[in-house]
């Protein structure tokens, strides 16, 4: 495939995306994001406001058809979705395909800050924009075809400059859930990291630009109970039963059981058998098989504990199989995880306060737990996996779990409210069932302390080296990040971005140069970016293709999601999007 002399990008790519592209240029691109619903143009945006189902028809509703997306969240995180408030400065193409993508799942009202108009260029890469709509505010009709999506989101807009707004009514922003921006200039991206990091609110600074998308996320402080982490083991407790349990354990004799029962003993009580047995036989009785060794003893004696046939052939148990595949991780020594244990460890235990986040109290009476009714363990999380057993003997053992769970969730019930009283908060702060959901997601904890966006502007931390150290990477997509960052230093020192203007292309490669190598030299990089990219990026003219924001969207959606639900780990802390080789990269600055 022939490249051109300038450039190492496959021609296929075809040229220089055009100022205006027309709709039928990316209308092709559909499959990228092949959920796009088109805006109903057939109601007017007033009738729609007086025609809102009540909350019982959406309950109603909700019963009746739960959304798979709820397989994924839950109910509660529904419900976070559906009290949250999401702003977006400037409704662009990527602006408005973000906000699609969260009007879609039920997202409970969003803010659009934009004083631009509509023009022919937003046309051409906005679907939530029509011709006939050329000079009207463009916050305002996106915001009214947005909420079409989805009566149940209530959708606003705010015409006025965002440097204003943040000298006149700075506490706007701190009732919002999440901000997201597009297009934002180096001032005004400074001004909101600094007011937000204030705040506490998250900020995505996101851009769609020619073939190119990146995100930026900016987190001061973010908690999260359910991580759903990819690979968790049971929470047994084979090594240290509780009384009930071991009681039960030990109700079970093995050898007296005829070949029926023998088929349906759940493989716990099996593991636990062969764990004393092998204690009895090593003389250690708080002895766990850690080696592999060891644990291959044990599965030869659970093999050799199979009954077998009259001609010395073996029955098929699928009880005795589990517990042999099983041993590998039954066997975990009951302990904190090191990301728990560092959390109780934080310095926001020492002091509560009434100001304190429910988070920091559950943890604060989590910890009391551990040291005293824990005895250095957390609380049982009262689930276990499916095994081969009988109705009876699976939901006797189930049941031992549950109560266990329920007893120590109760526990750290009482500790929260008397926390809640030394505090002189309401006992209503924290219910019942918030406990009860943190005690079984204990093990997940994770608290998220990120870095703030205008240290990078302003040259503070460690963002120079680790910029600098992935730039030597020629694979690395870093240069994306830097060459944005360029064009941002070029509009803030020509009010213009670079080839926006056709007769500007050639140029305007040699003063982006000029920014970019000012950028890497504050840094101090050696290295230097590709020059065939920047003549790239000067051929995209800020172009703004609608396939790429689509994508790019979409990506930003599932951050955002990620933080309102507080479920999930959201990307940490940048993220680039080469849409020319498909593919994709996070790094942390």
């Amino acid at each position: 495939m022939a490249a051109s002399a300038h450039t190492s990008v496959p021609r296929s790519i075809g040229p220089r995306p055009k100022r205006r592209p027309r709709r039928s240029t990316v209308s092709n691109l559909f499959a990228l994001h092949s959920c796009y619903t088109p805006p109903c143009h057939d109601r007017a945006y007033t009738d729609r406001l007086t025609d809102r189902p009540t909350a019982r028809r959406r309950r109603r509703r909700r019963r009746r058809s739960p959304p798979p997306r709820r397989r994924l969240w839950g109910d509660q995180g529904q419900q976070d979705l559906e009290t949250a408030h999401v702003c977006l400065i400037n409704a662009t193409a990527l602006g408005t395909e973000i906000l699609k993508s969260l009007v879609l799942p039920g997202i409970g009202a969003f803010t659009i800050i934009d004083n631009e108009v509509i023009t022919e260029e937003d046309i051409g890469s906005n679907f939530f924009l029509t011709a006939d709509r050329i000079g009207e505010k463009r916050g305002s009709i996106a915001s009214q075809l947005l909420c079409e999506l989805n009566p149940d989101t209530r959708g606003h807009f705010i015409d006025e400059c965002l440097l204003k707004l943040l000298d006149l009514n700075p506490g706007l922003f701190n009732t919002f859930t999440v901000v997201v921006t597009t297009s934002l200039h180096e001032k005004e991206i400074i001004d909101l990291s600094h007011k937000l990091w204030t705040y506490n609110i998250p900020l995505l600074v996101c851009q769609s630009y020619g073939f190119f998308g990146s995100m930026r996320l900016q987190l001061a402080e973010h908690t999260m109970i359910k991580t759903h982490p990819d690979n968790q083991n049971p929470d047994l407790r084979l090594d240290c039963p509780f009384p009930k349990l071991k009681a039960h354990f030990d109700s079970y004799d093995l050898e007296a059981l005829d070949l029926t029962n023998h088929l349906h003993v759940p493989y716990l009580v099996i593991l636990y058998k062969h764990l004393e047995k092998w204690r009895n036989d090593i003389g250690d009785v708080n002895m766990l098989p850690e080696a592999y060794k060891q644990k291959q003893v044990i599965r030869e004696n659970i093999k050799n504990s199979i009954r077998k046939h009259e001609n010395g052939t073996m029955h098929h148990e699928e009880n005795f199989e589990e517990a042999i595949r099983s041993v590998n991780f039954a066997y975990n020594r009951t302990s904190l995880p090191e990301n728990v244990r560092l959390i109780l460890k934080d310095e926001k235990l020492k002091n509560l306060t009434s100001n304190s986040q429910p988070f920091w109290i559950m943890v604060k009476a989590l910890k009391d737990f551990v040291d005293n009714e824990g005895c250095g363990r957390l609380p049982v999380r009262g689930t276990l996996p499916d095994m081969t057993a009988d109705t009876f003997k699976y939901i006797s053992l189930q049941q031992l779990y549950h109560e266990q769970a329920a007893k120590d969730a109760e526990a750290v019930y009482n500790r929260v409210q008397q926390l809640l009283q030394d505090i002189n908060l309401p006992d209503d702060t924290i219910t019942e069932q918030d406990i009860k959901i943190f005690c079984k997601h204990a093990s997940e904890l994770c608290v998220i302390r990120g870095t703030r966006i205008a240290d990078e502007y302003e040259r503070k931390g460690n963002t120079d080296n680790e910029i600098c150290q992935s730039l030597e990477d020629p694979d690395s997509l870093i240069e994306h990040y830097i060459i944005l960052r360029g064009i941002e230093r070029f509009y803030s020192e020509y009010y213009t971005y670079p080839g926006e203007i056709d007769e500007q292309v050639e140029p305007d490669i040699p003063k982006l140069k000029v920014c970019i190598s000012k950028l890497l030299s504050e840094w101090g990089c050696m290295s230097s970016t590709k020059e065939d990219s920047i003549h790239e990026y000067c051929r995209y003219g800020k172009s703004e293709l609608h396939s790429v924001s689509s994508f790019i969207g979409g990506c930003v959606s599932h951050e955002i999601i990620k933080i309102i639900t507080r479920q999930y780990k959201p990307v940490n802390n940048s993220f680039v999007f080469n849409a020319i080789s498909c593919s994709t990269e996070s790094f942390t600055l």
